[in-house]
Order: C-alpha cells, then sequence, then structure tokens
C-alpha cells in the first residue's frame, strides 16, 4: 500500500522547514519507527519516522528543499521489499546509466561535486541503476591514508596553476600550506536567531542594570543538603533553581517585568513560563518552565537536566520553546564575568548570570574574600522604568543571599 510522507504540521510560529538530511535510500527497505529524514525549523530540528515495514520508493524533496506544513516529501511503500521497490522505479529499469555517459544526479550530489569541481562521471555509483549517491562522493573525496603519491602528485595536488615551483638540486621544496576558506550555509536555526536578535535590538529599548550577588549562602547550603537533595530527587542541586525561584517571586511583585507588548497593547500574564537558555551545537535554544512558580526545586533540576540532555541529541520539541515570559541565561558557564543579554522578544526582561569569582569585599569593616557573581538583567524601557527593574534585580540578589526566604516565601 503506498503511503505519502508529509512533514508534520508546523505550530504557528513556524513558518516553514527544511530537508537536512535523508537518512534512507530510494529502494531501502525500512522497518517501523526506524529514521527516514530530519526536518530542519528554525527552532528545532524534527524526526519523521517510518509508519511501518517497508520501502521508501520515492524521495519528492531533496536534502536542502524549503517545505511547508503537512507537505509530502516522499512516497512509501507499505510491505514491500526492496525487490517489489525496483520494479516501481521507472527511471532506473527503463533508462539505466550506461558507461562512460553522464549520470543523473539529485541536487545534492549535484552541489557537491560542484564544490569540490568533480567530474561525476569518475565516481562510481552505488545507487540504484548505478546512481551517485552523496556517500559515494563523500567517499571519492576522502583522503586515502595508504595512498602514495609520487613528487608530480604531490606538486599537482599542492600547488595551485599560478604557483611557480621552485626545485633546487638539493630536492623537491614544497610551498607553504595554502590560504583557505570553507563556505556553508547559515543554518536555519542560527539564521533564525540572528534575525531575532537584530529585531530584538532594533523594536526594543534595550537598558541593562548590573549589581552582584554574594554566592556563599547557597554554596554553603548546597554543600550540606547535597547527598540528602540527590537520595530525595535523584539530582544534583544546582545554581540554578535558586536563580527561577528567585526571579519568579520578583516577578510576582513587579509584574511589568513578566509582561510582554503586542502592537500597542500591553499583555501582562498571571502565570510564570521561565525560558532557560541552553547552548547546543546548532546554536542557543531557550527551553521553558511552564508554571515555574508551581515546581519545586526539586523538579526545577530535574527538568533542566532533561531539557540539556535533549538540547545536545537535538531531541528539544517545538512545544517546549515556544512562549515563556521571561528568561535566564547563564554565561557563567563559559567563564564570562560580565555580559549585556539580549531580550527574547516578545519578552520584556532577561537575567544574565555569570562567573562566580572571588573577591575583597567589605563586610562589617572588614575585608573579606567572597565568591560572587555580577548579575545583569536587561530590560524594554519601553514597558519598564529604571526604578523597577533595580528593585527587582535587588529583590533577587537578596532572595538568593538569604535563600531561607526562598523557602519561606517572605
Amino acid at each position: 500500500m503506498a503511503k505519502e510522507i508529509k512533514a508534520p504540521q508546523f505550530p504557528e510560529s513556524v513558518a516553514d522547514g527544511s530537508i537536512a538530511t535523508w537518512h534512507k535510500k530510494v529502494g531501502e527497505p525500512v522497518a517501523r519507527d526506524e529514521l527516514l529524514v530530519d526536518i530542519e525549523t528554525d527552532k528545532v530540528v524534527i524526526e519523521i519516522v517510518a509508519p511501518a515495514d517497508g520501502v521508501l520508493t520515492e524521495i519528492i524533496q531533496e536534502e536542502g528543499a524549503v517545505i511547508e506544513s503537512t507537505q509530502v516529501i516522499a512516497m512509501f511503500e507499505e510491505g514491500a521489499s526492496a525487490a517489489s521497490s525496483e520494479l516501481s522505479e521507472e527511471a532506473s529499469t527503463a533508462a539505466p546509466v550506461a558507461a562512460g555517459a553522464a549520470p543523473a544526479l539529485s541536487p545534492a550530489v549535484r552541489k557537491l561535486v560542484t564544490e569540490h569541481g568533480i567530474d561525476a562521471s569518475v565516481v562510481t555509483g552505488t545507487g540504484k541503476g548505478g546512481r551517485i549517491t552523496k556517500e559515494d562522493v563523500l567517499e571519492y573525496i576522502k583522503p586515502k591514508p595508504s595512498d602514495k603519491m609520487t613528487d608530480t602528485e604531490v606538486v599537482n595536488k599542492d600547488v595551485r596553476p599560478t604557483q611557480a615551483l621552485s626545485i633546487p638540486s638539493g630536492g623537491l621544496a614544497l610551498p607553504e600550506e595554502e590560504r583557505m576558506e570553507r563556505r556553508v550555509p547559515m543554518t536555519r536555526l542560527r539564521s533564525r536567531i540572528a534575525e531575532r536578535l537584530v529585531t530584538s535590538q532594533n523594536e526594543a529599548a534595550i537598558l541593562t542594570t548590573f549589581n552582584e550577588v554574594n554566592m556563599k549562602p547557597i554554596m554553603d547550603m548546597r554543600k550540606h543538603y547535597q547527598d540528602q537533595f540527590v537520595s530525595a530527587h535523584g539530582v544534583k542541586l544546582g545554581f540554578m533553581s535558586f536563580f527561577v525561584r528567585a526571579v519568579v517571586e520578583a516577578l510576582k511583585k513587579f509584574p511589568a517585568v513578566n509582561a510582554s507588548i503586542d502592537g500597542n497593547d500591553v499583555v501582562y500574564h498571571n502565570y510564570y513560563d521561565v525560558g532557560v537558555a541552553v547552548s547546543t551545537e546548532r546554536g542557543l535554544v531557550v527551553p521553558v518552565l511552564r508554571d515555574a512558580d508551581k515546581m519545586g526545586m526539586g523538579e526545577v533540576e530535574n527538568k533542566i537536566v532533561e531539557f540539556g540532555g535533549k538540547a545536545k541529541d537535538g531531541k528539544l520539541s517545538i512545544e517546549e520553546m515556544i512562549g515563556g515570559t521571561f528568561s535566564i541565561s547563564n554565561g557563567g558557564t563559559f567563564g564570562s564575568l560580565l555580559s549585556t543579554p539580549i531580550i527574547n522578544p516578545p519578552q520584556t526582561g532577561i537575567l544574565g548570570m555569570h562567573k562566580i569569582q572571588p573577591r575583597p569585599m567589605a563586610v562589617n569593616g572588614e575585608v573579606v574574600i567572597l565568591p560572587m557573581m555580577y548579575l545583569a538583567l536587561s530590560y524594554d524601557h519601553r514597558l519598564i522604568d529604571g526604578k523597577e527593574a533595580v528593585s527587582f534585580l535587588v529583590m533577587a540578589k537578596e532572595l538568593i543571599e538569604d535563600p531561607a526566604r526562598l523557602l519561606l516565601e517572605i
């Protein structure tokens, strides 16, 4: 039974996507729930799996193609075998690639051979009907460590046509390593991040206020209760849960920092969805802790660990990253001492955490070395006044420095 493989229904916040990687070839048998293709959106990579045991009979949208919600991207034959799939491929049975003829290339393969200046006719195709696959080209251009090149081959490989090669009587002199450039298309995620950051800076009146917080109280608390916390919740007690709780309490007192601007309207939220910025190889993503005010510290820590694992594996869903009324970014993870975080629109505030560093501080007239962290609150001055922003940050600082208040909710 023939079936259409379609792109998923994208949320309203996601306009379209693109075909990132086909994991299966036409004619290749697949098992139910086996990964067929990755679709990249401006937020996440979505995996499409096989609906049943069968064969991928046709790829309609090649790698790199831009697609919309529910668009048909391939055809699938349920219960078919590789042999029956081959019979359905008229192109491969009716017109196999003749020896010496120019092979038909898919857009992805054509792009690859063009980038590397390869004559496609010299590449051995392992696809059905002798077609050249992307893997065939990558195998062809892969260096062969065992290959031994003659002096002539070395010269031809390493020297540009315009270079003059001097071979003194003492032996062969190779030129210095060539300067090279590599051009790759920007991923949709990175492109969307760039677009949103520019929009934020152009449309919001962003100001940043700073303060510093003594981290010794919560560091002592973590050290004292760490084993019991792990035993009770199955996860280590980190710093982020303290900051999430402190931010939520401050947001309750200063609702404008938890609001958003929609055209000429101010939208106030009676819920607290806190986004936690997570860095991945593909770029920065901000999964959201829904109803953070109702979460215990153990729940917060477990959810953050879950988000980190999903982000690393590219498994975060779109639903986990849309929305959010306020964000927290921890540049201190990478050693940042101070920064000015950019607001994630349509939010009006973001808190930046930074590196904990021992510094001499004046305490009761004496100099004491304390583990200090700079805090930065970037806010939209169109909605939030300086007094509100500073007061919000001071309240968050005081709650961190006296964590018992977080537990007593005072």
